[in-house]
């Protein structure tokens, strides 16, 4: 039977994160990335939604490898529920493959996996497949596209990326490594859609740095800035603007430490020994001589941004003329809790700076005009959209007619939808059946268990335990029925619902037949149905309601 090669999207097609990709030939195959998405309201109690691994763990594919783009959680965070199911060499560069170590440490996996670095214009053989790694810019250093060479054309896969001429840290994308590639043909190029929707050209990284030295120009306390920790890029540009005011750096937040302390081992950030402050010598600074990095731009709780903004620091309080600066996007859904923090530091006295009016950030993602940039690069013969959601992918494919692909060879696919190639043309094969998986403490689980579904119903109408003590023999009350609830109803309103309840209880038990007062299963499901169907009268809500029968 002819070999065919295979492409098949297991996350990122469909929703911004989790993103993972496998190419195939044969039984050989390497994998792109393997990421995490986070979580929402609909997940309670879960922080993290990783891909359905079950394909890759199949005895029918042989991977050769994991092949990372870069570090950000969204491409790397699910490794270690990959690895320790599967142990897979690992690629990736100087930065990207330092944080692996770090999730590799916390899941003691790390001296189990191989680890393999790579750097831009390096070519390494696996199997049937031949990559080379191409450099690109975007909001972390060391990213990385693929080009990969196999038996049936060359694949392209961009990894996230922006096109800019002037990038804080020098790192350009490699435009004409692009345009050699697409002179020598491409089948495939699979390429970042997240800001299709956006028009124009990216604005560029070194951009930030006019709006933070101006906010910082203006601050007479502390100046706080807090973004995403592994944006070395703009760190490097904070730094840079405080060592040229003699300010003196202090960074709290475990991941913003632990970044940073990694850039500079490796060489991204330069500064000397008594520039970084810890937080006794911080705090013994005049405050208009302090800039302090922090983790928590997206409203996390218990982050060191909302530890300062409910004054629970233990070492840091906010105060009047003091500075904060949001240097990211507001992610949909943390709207609510940046907000929150927003107004809690105001509470303290600061000033607030984010991208709702100043100039503090901007994005590590194309915008249209680079994407079309890329696409007339490539000149692929066919084009597949990856990283967006469902309309990101639906634009990114209509931009891609626009250069001049046909609509024929635009191919929309969402996770689990393989695609197979056989003699330069492509088919769609039926979808696998996928889903996603979550991750709750250290364990993974499907996102549909009965667990997960007892958590949504206790968020959304909370518990009911009913206690009742039973004679054995006659089946009477001995004591009780005594009713507690959580989540259920407004205090004022709770003593009399139970109250009712109590006489629904009793009622129900006083028409079971002696028989069945006798079956401890049976008296404990009838309590269940009547006290839920009571409660779904009296406030349309069917709580959780846990019987508990004791027989004496």
């Amino acid at each position: 039977m002819k070999k065919t090669l295979k492409v098949t999207p297991l996350g990122g097609l469909g929703e911004i994160g989790m993103n993972m990709m496998v190419i195939q030939f044969g039984q050989e195959a390497i994998i792109i990335d393997c990421g995490v998405m986070f979580s929402d309201p609909y997940l309670p109690g879960i922080d993290l939604v990783v891909p359905d691994f079950r394909y890759v763990l199949d005895e029918k594919v042989e991977p050769k490898a994991v092949l990372l783009t870069h570090g950000h959680e969204d491409h790397i965070g699910a490794l270690p529920f990959l690895l320790r199911q599967r142990n897979i060499p690992v690629y990736g560069s100087r930065f990207t493959l330092e944080l692996v170590k770090e999730r590799l440490r916390e899941h003691t996996l790390l001296s189990d996996v191989e680890l393999n670095l790579v750097k831009e214009r390096d070519r390494i053989r696996l199997g049937s497949f031949d990559i080379e790694f191409i450099q690109m810019s975007h909001s972390i250093a060391d990213a990385l596209a693929l080009a990969i060479r196999t038996p049936m054309g060359m694949i392209i896969h961009t990894g996230d990326f922006k096109i800019d001429p002037h990038p804080a840290d020098g790192r350009t994308t490699d435009l004409k490594r692009f345009q050699e590639l697409g002179e020598g043909g491409v089948l495939l190029l699979l390429s970042d859609s997240t800001n299709v929707e956006i028009p124009g050209k990216s604005i560029s990284e070194s951009s930030v740095r006019l709006g933070i030295e101006k906010i910082i120009d203006q601050t007479s306390g502390w100046f706080v800035l807090s973004s995403f920790a592994s944006h070395i890029p703009r760190i490097r540009q904070v730094i840079e603007i405080a060592e040229s005011r003699k300010k003196k750096l202090h960074v709290v937040g475990r991941s913003m430490v632990q970044n940073i302390s990694i850039a500079r081992n490796l060489g991204y950030l330069k500064f000397p020994e008594n520039f970084w402050l810890d937080g006794n010598a911080a705090a013994s600074l005049p405050r208009n001589k302090l800039v302090i990095l922090s983790t928590g731009s997206q409203g996390e709780p218990r982050s060191a941004l909302a530890r300062m903004a409910y004054n629970q620091h233990k070492e840091l309080k906010i105060k009047k003329g003091d500075n904060v600066v949001l240097s990211s996007r507001f992610i949909p859904g943390n709207e609510k809790a940046i907000y929150a923090i927003i107004n809690h530091l105001y509470r303290r006295g600061a000033e607030v700076f984010s991208t709702l009016g100043a100039k503090v950030h901007v994005s590590g993602h194309a915008y249209r005009d680079d994407l079309k940039e890329m696409l007339l690069a490539v000149k692929p013969t066919y084009f597949i959209p990856i990283h967006g959601e469902y309309r990101h992918l639906v634009k990114h494919i209509q931009l891609a007619q626009e250069t001049g692909i046909p609509a024929s060879k635009t191919i929309l696919l969402e996770d689990g939808q393989p695609i197979e190639f056989l003699d330069g043309k492509a088919k769609q094969l039926e979808p696998l059946s996928v889903s996603r998986s979550v991750v709750d403490g250290h364990e993974i689980t499907d996102i549909g268990t009965d667990v997960l579904r007892d958590r949504r119903h206790l968020s959304e109408a909370g518990i009911v335990v009913v206690l009742v003590i039973l004679d054995s023999h006659s089946g009477e009350i001995v004591r009780g029925p005594e009713l507690f609830s959580r989540g259920l109803a407004f205090e004022e309103k709770i003593e009399d619902l139970l109250y009712d309840a109590q006489k629904v209880v009793r009622k129900t038990l006083s028409a079971l037949d002696w028989e069945l007062k006798t079956e401890n299963f049976e008296v404990q499901e009838e309590i269940r149905l009547q006290v839920r169907r009571f409660f779904k009268n009296r406030l349309d809500r069917k709580p959780v309601v846990i019987p508990i029968v004791i027989e004496v």
